[in-house]
């Protein structure tokens, strides 16, 4: 039986049309209990086949190892998201695409093929294993035997409990220590001699570990400073700030102490939010650093850089994806979305080659980043004959003039303002491009803008 009915689907679907222009996705997943990506699914669905679409299917539906290469090509080569395909081929499942790509990239056309249906005509038949058992064996005693037995269950019970010997590195205290404590655990159910053999610890490590952990704990008052200390600033304060505090106070302790002590309380400061980024592949296999830091070009569509940066108002996202030229620091073309998806480089990409001569065979700089490395974007920069370069992952260092754009744009017309809409600030956005390239002058550039510069180095010429 299937899990939601078509009726539930439809409901689902209707209510995110009905506030499509606020947030859908959001408050149709947060009423239903229902993920975003279902509900897009369901969407592209109802708007490409209607409501016989949103039907569960009766039967499985099979298709030829034709059709399946033809879809997986058309995503690959035209940068298809999984949605854009689902409504391209009609088709109702998104996980279906997925495996057929998954399958494809894997093992190539063989992937895609059926497999026979039933059993092997020569099905080998299954062999009983047999138990071999040594004369040594044979000759052991009921209570050896006993004995053996019990040695195992200990050893079994003390390694479960060895898979939280991480635990060691979170609460501060020595792995032997934690160790110990486990032995001291499972005491109750064990022989002390088989816990102690299984562990490989010494009988007077355990005893001095034991005697150890009843005594008064000499951090007490300290922990309670730290705590006080902690919580006073809710949380902003690290182990390298609240040291400091305690020093004020007239405790004389290491940082390191300190730190020792918050991870045995589990104290931890406020982690700052996570920024956008882009990278999902793998290190250096797509293009070289060809770039290497020379961000200096002698004429205009030598060298281009691109990036993708995040806004966020008010919980909503925005997505801008620009190149611009190192000549003269110019943003050649840029593209926003309210996404993070393929589309957004793909469109900027095609703005920007649209503007170069049949001359022109620029470098371009970017991150190592997914959209970057689909075969797609590589296909578009060999067809027009652009040089693909790459960072080194987790290097912002390598594209440095991207990101100091991205730091005065976002100083100069995103920090600090107050946006009633994701719309407001798109707009705010292709305005300051526009500013930027048109009339902000650069020290750098004589006192001229982008374009200014751009336009006078051309008559030189």
């Amino acid at each position: 039986m299937a899990k939601y009915s078509q009726q539930f689907k439809l409901e689902v679907v209707q209510n995110y049309l009905s506030n499509k222009n606020d947030d859908g996705f959001r408050k149709t997943a947060n009423k239903y209990k229902l993920d975003r990506a279902t509900i897009r699914q369901w969407v592209a669905i109802y708007q490409t086949l209607g409501e016989d679409g949103l039907k569960p299917q009766s039967h499985r539906i099979t298709y030829s190892t034709e059709f399946k290469l033809k879809v997986v090509l058309k995503i690959l080569n035209d940068g298809l998201s999984l949605i854009d395909a689902l409504r391209f081929f009609k088709l109702k499942e998104v996980e279906t695409l997925s495996t057929w790509l998954r399958k494809y990239q894997a093992h190539g056309i063989d992937g895609l093929k059926s497999k026979p249906k039933g059993r092997p005509k020569q099905m080998p038949k299954p062999q009983r294993p047999r138990i071999k058992t040594s004369q040594e064996d044979r000759n052991k005693t009921q209570e050896q035997l006993l004995e053996e037995l019990a040695y195992l269950r200990a050893e079994v019970a003390y390694l479960k409990k060895r898979r939280a010997l991480s635990e060691a590195q979170r609460t501060g205290k020595s792995r032997t220590a934690t160790a110990a404590r486990f032995i001291s655990e499972l005491r109750q159910s064990y022989q002390l001699r088989h816990l102690l053999r299984t562990s490989e610890m010494a009988r007077s490590t355990y005893f001095y570990h034991e005697q150890q952990s009843k005594r008064e704990d000499k951090y007490s008052d300290l922990k309670q400073q730290i705590k006080a200390i902690y919580h006073k600033h809710k949380g902003r304060y690290g182990y390298r700030r609240i040291t400091l505090a305690l020093k004020n106070l007239g405790f004389t302790i290491n940082h390191k102490c300190v730190q020792r002590l918050m991870q045995s309380m589990q104290l931890r400061s406020c982690i700052r939010a996570v920024k956008y980024r882009s990278y999902k592949g793998k290190i250096g296999k797509i293009a070289n650093n060809v770039l290497q830091r020379q961000f200096k070009a002698d004429k205009p569509n030598q060298k281009w850089v691109t990036d993708v940066t995040e806004f966020n108002v008010r919980g909503e996202k925005l997505y801008l994806s620009p190149i611009m030229d190192l000549f003269n620091g110019e943003i050649i073309a840029f593209q926003l979305q309210r996404r993070p998806l393929f589309g957004l480089v793909k469109d900027m990409l095609k703005d920007a080659i649209a503007k170069l001569s049949p001359n022109d065979k620029p470098i371009i700089h970017s991150d190592q980043g997914w959209q970057y490395q689909m075969r797609f974007y590589q296909q578009q920069l060999q067809q027009h004959g652009l040089i693909q370069s790459m960072s080194r992952k987790g290097n912002c260092l390598d594209n440095a003039s991207m990101e100091s754009f991205f730091g005065i744009l976002k100083s100069e017309c995103f920090y600090g303002e107050e946006f009633k809409s994701v719309e407001e600030l798109e707009q705010t956005v292709k305005e300051y491009i526009h500013y930027y390239n048109h009339e902000r002058i650069k020290v750098k550039l004589k006192g001229l803008s982008p374009v200014e510069y751009r336009t006078q180095s051309l008559k030189a010429a």
